[in-house]
């Protein structure tokens, strides 16, 4: 411990924790299950040239580093390993510039999502990406996994924001990739190589993403209440197959309504087996044509109940529900292994009924919700504490669900990020081939394997 912390010699006294029940909670993310090793020091730099001493010194003597963000991923991505050290970004805070006229803005990546959306509104420009976890998760850890959320449906994930990035690589050095521009397309493209990466090619230490133009439009929001998932699932198809396009269309079972209403006495309808919230932001009078024919669509699908709001407050409460969900689910007291597929959208309605089925082969209570317009399905697999067996059958449907995903042509992960728990079905969704192609990047760019080894492809 001594030995490590001589390391960090040169920085200020703050920047270096090692009390063991400090670093204790540096250790894991939110990942059910997902094993975790022992740092011996938790860094906490807030300057990249601090980042850079870090990992300088780890290369230097082949300590493992683990760069974190605020620990809200789901998939044990920034879970620490034996003999490393954590390195934490959640004091590199600065947004160091909001540019107008270039419609992009500069952050740390300790930068919360929330304070940056907040601040580019000052300046009349919206930064999209908005995951469920965008008051308390960073810009820093977004760009890892390549985070989504609500709106990007129509308006795109976190690469898709990303121009420009500076990374500190495995053996020190600080590094800039990307470009500023609109466009640009000299060389390889390594930042969006990085988006995604979960800290295995490189440590960001600042950000530059675009921004849009702020929403001034009051949105219509359809609501759709459904017998059955597949049913549900069916309505998702038919709209993407009408060509209609949702600024937001989110999916809420039952499981996770009555766990919403238990909680917060939502007073939402539990006697519907899924919930369908569909918003467009549209101008009137294209706003009421989309509105009226995503209605129409649920109809069609089955929908027991279907019906159009400009009510901003009952819109809201309604979007509560789904933003709820996951932290309403944690109040019942069980234990909660976060799934996060992601399938072809005509596919949609067979992955939930086998769902379903898995939830019923493994005597396994399973809730889903679902950015169901980009076919993004998060099934919640939930077992009493302390109970092993339903834990091990649980980690089997979770198994089932990753091979599911793959065999209808759908991906392991569609923004939580592969981390620890999705390494197999990663591999198996990739194949050897591309698997190969992936190692050798990260042999040349971290030849020591220093960087958060054993996450992403293990």
């Amino acid at each position: 411990m001594t030995a490590t912390v001589d390391l960090f010699a040169d920085l200020p006294p703050d920047r270096v924790l090692t009390d063991p029940d400090v670093v204790a909670t540096y250790l894991h993310d939110e990942a059910e299950w997902a094993e975790h090793g022992n740092a011996v020091a938790v860094v906490r730099p807030t300057t990249t040239a601090e980042v850079a001493a870090v990992v300088t010194a780890c290369a230097r003597h082949g300590i493992p580093v683990v760069p974190r963000g605020a620990g809200t991923g789901l998939s044990g991505g920034a879970n620490a390993v034996d003999g490393c050290v954590v390195l934490c970004l959640e004091r590199m805070r600065e947004i160091v510039e909001i540019n107008g006229a270039e419609r992009l803005a500069v952050v740390q990546p300790g930068v919360v999502n929330d304070v940056l959306r907040a601040a580019a509104a000052e300046h009349g420009l919206w930064y999209p990406p908005d995951p469920a976890s965008s008051p308390w998760s960073t810009i820093g850890g977004n760009v890892a996994t390549n985070a989504g959320g609500l709106c990007c449906v129509k308006y795109g994930v976190t690469r898709d924001y990303v121009l420009a990035l500076e990374v500190v690589t495995a053996a020190g050095e600080v590094v800039r990739v990307g470009r500023r521009t609109a466009k640009g397309v000299a060389g390889y493209d390594l930042a969006g190589l990085m988006v995604g990466s979960e800290g295995t090619l490189g440590v960001i230490t600042e950000i530059t993403v675009k921004l849009r133009p702020l929403r001034t439009t009051e949105p219509r929001t359809v609501v759709g209440f459904f017998d059955s998932l597949a049913e549900a699932g069916d309505a998702v198809s038919r709209v993407t197959a009408a060509g209609i396009e949702p600024s937001i269309f989110e999916l809420v079972d039952r499981v996770c309504l009555k766990a919403v209403n238990d909680w917060k006495h939502a007073g939402l309808p539990e006697n519907a087996a899924a919930l369908l919230l569909a918003q467009t932001d549209l101008p009137e009078p294209a706003a009421e044509q989309v509105a009226q024919a995503i209605h129409d669509e649920f109809v069609a699908a089955g929908a027991k109940e279907a019906m159009l709001s400009t009510d901003a407050v009952e819109a809201d409460a309604l979007f509560d529900a789904r933003r709820l969900a996951y932290p309403a689910l944690e109040q019942r007291g069980e234990a909660m292994l976060t799934e996060d597929v992601c399938l072809p959208r005509g596919r949609l309605a067979e992955m939930l009924t086998r769902i379903e089925e898995i939830a019923v082969r493994h005597d396994t209570t399973i809730a889903t919700v679902a950015h169901a317009g980009d076919g993004n399905l998060h099934p919640l697999l939930l077992t009493p504490h302390g109970d092993d067996a339903a834990r091990i059958r649980a980690q089997a449907a979770f198994d089932d669900i990753v091979n599911a995903a793959i065999d209808l042509g759908g991906t392991v992960t569609g923004e939580h990020g592969v981390g620890l728990l999705k390494r197999a079905g990663a591999a198996r969704e990739l194949g050897p081939a591309v698997v190969a192609m992936q190692r050798a990047i990260k042999a040349a760019l971290d030849p020591q394997n220093i960087l958060n080894p054993g996450k992403a492809i293990g």
